[in-house]
């Protein structure tokens, strides 16, 4: 078996199999980590509150505004597989850092950009640069830590993941509504630049550096055809709705198919001619790890899409303005802060069943949301949901951060680059597949003339979508046994 070369974040050591980083180091290499993660999650929410406002202030089209939305994740899906490979085998802490600046430097550029091409292409790049240093994340924190720091390194990923999910509009929306410099738009995607620059100049000094000794080629085939599967899943999935699923969208499913079906006989020719796949086979044979990507999956189907139809209901069926949406979502980050905080005492005692808990919160606390609703009807006060959000958030602060130790809990530290980009690839394309569906549910539950009841209808029905997701994810962890 290959070891994993582990030196710390001074040049002049080495040493193999680390325990881990020492423990005065251990926070700030969390926090610079973390700062990475933040920043990247919070550009997949934080733009929806931008674009109105982008789309006048620089005449983009709808097709334009799909693609500043749309071009960033689907970067990022089609890049963190490679990029947890090249962090295998050129070092976890150079891809992040490369990782950081791509992302800062485009996130300026974002900031600065003239017209929507320029933007888009800049959005792009911004994509690039977090495939870079997502998987890198969770491959340090795998390599880095072990045991009870492991699991709270995990949890304040999850926290930091989840808080930049929850509070992205909340985010965007004081900082259209501060319109500091008179910035507008533009201060949402240039925030990043200072935080970025500062991690940037902590990753040398706070970040161990660790790689996958031995391994020197990049398999370019499997690269080709795995980013290929992903833009063919990912791409119909994003414009298909819109576009009323035209034919090329079904194609390109059957292509995707296709091309993943390859790319794993291709991976599998390489494992046993002891080549160097992208992803090593034996990586799915690690207990735990394939049941635990489909949990992932499927959860992940059902986040991005609840806030897409909440604040669709909130906005257009409520007329609550950027700012007052992004209020009502902090009662679910008062709820994931509070039991994210907590979830290593509670896995202490309920084990892999803690994640399980958490996604039956949720779906208690969607159901919870369905009678208020129903009761409450369009005119009712939206503070009524407030004990329903809480309770969301609570079952997802315990669902995220043991549902990726369950995933990478135990990976062999020579595959933690792979399957960390395996994850977060996941991750993108579970929230591509459940605002695909979500958006086919609530769009044609909302018809032709929607009305503050028919918004309510079609969030309603969300919901009940929403809260089966849930359920199911609680049943997949069942087969995920020590």
């Amino acid at each position: 078996m290959t070891a994993t070369e582990i030196r710390p974040a001074t040049p002049a050591r080495t040493a193999h199999e680390t325990p881990a980083v020492a423990a005065k180091a251990q926070n700030l290499t969390l926090l610079v980590l973390l700062a990475g993660i933040f920043m990247t999650t919070l550009d997949i929410f934080i733009v929806n509150v931008a674009i109105p406002e982008t789309q006048r202030d620089l005449g983009a089209s709808p097709a334009a505004i799909q693609w500043i939305v749309a071009g960033y994740g689907l970067t990022v899906a089609a890049g963190v597989i490679t990029a947890g490979r090249l962090g295998d085998m050129f070092g976890r802490r150079k891809m992040y850092a490369l990782g950081m600046a791509l992302f800062t430097a485009a996130s300026a550029a974002c900031g600065l950009a003239p017209t929507a091409g320029v933007l888009i292409a800049a959005r792009i790049v911004q994509g690039v640069g977090a495939a870079l240093l997502s998987p890198q994340t969770l491959a340090v924190i795998g390599t880095a830590f072990e045991g009870a720091k492991r699991v709270r390194a995990f949890t304040a990923y999850a926290l930091a993941m989840g808080l930049a999910a929850v509070f992205g509009q909340l985010i965007g929306g004081v900082l259209i509504d501060i319109d500091f410099g008179g910035l507008g738009w533009r201060s949402c995607f240039l925030i990043n630049v200072p935080v970025g620059a500062v991690a940037l100049t902590l990753v040398p000094r706070a970040v161990p550096e660790s790689k996958a000794a031995g391994r020197t080629r990049l398999d370019l085939p499997g690269v080709a055809l795995v980013s290929g599967a992903m833009v063919a899943t990912v791409l119909p999935l994003i414009q298909g709705r819109s576009q009323g699923w035209p034919l090329w969208t079904w194609l390109s499913f059957a292509l995707a198919l296709v091309l993943f079906g390859v790319f794993g006989w291709y991976q599998g020719r390489l494992a046993a001619a002891d080549k160097s796949p992208l992803i090593d086979p034996e990586l799915f044979r690690t207990k735990g790890f394939g049941r635990g990507i489909i949990a992932q999956i499927v959860f992940w189907m059902g986040q991005g899409s609840f806030f897409l139809v909440f604040a669709l209901y909130v906005q257009d069926g409520r007329g609550l303005d950027a700012l007052q949406a992004g209020l009502i979502f902090t009662p679910i980050g008062a709820g994931y802060l509070l039991t994210s905080m907590t979830a290593q005492k509670v896995a202490a005692k309920l084990g892999r069943q803690t994640a399980a808990v958490g996604t039956l919160v949720m779906a208690v606390s969607l159901a919870d949301m369905i009678v208020t609703l129903n009761v409450t009807g369009t005119d009712g006060s939206l503070l009524w949901l407030i004990p329903a959000l809480v309770a969301d958030g609570a079952g997802m602060g315990l669902a995220i951060g043991p549902l990726a130790a369950t995933a990478m809990g135990r990976v062999a530290p020579h595959h933690t680059g792979a399957a960390s980009g395996v994850v977060s690839t996941v991750m993108q394309v579970g929230g591509a597949v459940g605002v695909a569906v979500i958006g086919i549910v609530f769009y044609s539950a909302l018809g032709s003339a929607p009305t503050p009841a028919a918004y309510a209808h079609a969030f309603t029905a969300g919901l009940e979508l929403l809260a089966g997701v849930a359920v199911a994810v609680a049943i997949l962890l069942q087969f995920d046994k020590e």
